[in-house]
């Protein structure tokens, strides 16, 4: 993986959820799923220790049609984007903010080939050249 990006982040991990997909009047897509990703280390004690963090990521246009087609929840990613803040109000008035990552270019790492369809005998790579809805 390869990316210019100034704000850029790289992550492997296992996928939390199968993806939440919405797809827009005009036929775009765009896909949230939650990636796993664990540091193991040995405190003090000399006792095995693993911090699971979860990040939040999003993936626009042809990227979510495949996070929609060949990626469920346990696979393996490795995913490279930047990170997005955003904010909202939730039902109670309490300002919420959220972090993600919006996936510029993603790996499947564990590929099953019983998802693959008769038309597509492989998986197109994604990469930032995609078209943006924005």
């Amino acid at each position: 993986m390869k990316s210019s990006l100034v704000n850029s982040v790289r992550l492997l991990g296992n996928v939390g959820n199968n993806p939440e997909v919405k797809t827009f009047e005009d036929g775009n897509k765009v896909a949230h799923l939650s990636l796993a990703t664990h540091e193991v280390y040995y405190n003090k004690k000399k006792e095995k220790t693993t911090i699971t963090e979860w990040h939040a990521l999003t993936f626009w246009g042809k990227k979510a049609e495949l996070v929609e087609n060949y990626v469920s929840k346990g696979d393996r990613l490795l995913v490279e984007g930047k990170l997005k803040y955003s904010n909202y109000t939730d039902k109670d008035g309490i300002l919420r903010y959220r972090t993600e990552i919006e996936v510029a270019e993603l790996q499947f790492l564990n590929y099953d080939s019983s998802k693959t369809t008769a038309a597509n005998d492989g998986i197109p790579e994604a990469s930032d050249s995609d078209q943006m809805p924005f």
